[in-house]
């Protein structure tokens, strides 16, 4: 048996997520932040009742998804902002797709009616997850910020869950 695992994160995990996104922010391929994450800053997310979904194998976290509100308004309560990253040793293995399939199931059963996320035009193994979960591409957010003095374009992918 393989011992792999999906399930809701814990506070126990916010090292091990905290980790993972910063491998992302250093591969400068996944997000426009430039400082690292502290665990400190992920328990926050639990706090605030974010839902964190984990996947890994024998008791190694390798990737993780989350949603956050993606507007004040209340028109937008059912519309979340999403993320996924997986850590380096983890990826091309089902990791990232086992967190955002669970995190995809637990905005459904929430009522949520779409989830939504930019990721840059060169990550297309985000991509590629996203169009494997029925996510779509719906445009481009060109010069939508700068990393490292480079203005960078965003691709918008949305699923809708009702």
């Amino acid at each position: 048996m393989s011992g792999r695992f999906t399930r809701a994160a814990t506070r126990a995990d916010a090292a091990s997520i905290a980790a993972i996104y910063n491998q992302g922010m250093e591969d400068r391929v996944a997000t426009f932040e430039t400082e690292p994450r502290t665990p400190e800053q992920i328990l926050k997310w639990f706090d605030d009742g974010y839902p964190v979904f984990v996947s890994g194998e024998n008791q190694t976290v390798h990737a993780y998804a989350a949603a956050f509100p993606y507007r004040s308004r209340p028109c937008y309560d059912g519309v979340r902002e999403f993320s996924v990253y997986v850590a380096r040793e983890g990826r091309g293995k089902g990791f990232g797709k086992a967190a955002l399939g669970a995190l995809i199931g637990d905005a459904k059963a929430r009522g949520w009616w779409k989830l939504l996320s930019r990721i840059f035009p060169d990550n297309t193994s985000s991509r590629r997850l996203c169009a494997a979960l029925g996510f779509r591409e719906v445009g481009i957010y060109e010069k939508h910020g700068r990393l490292d003095g480079k203005w960078m374009d965003t691709v918008i992918v949305e699923k809708l869950l009702t």
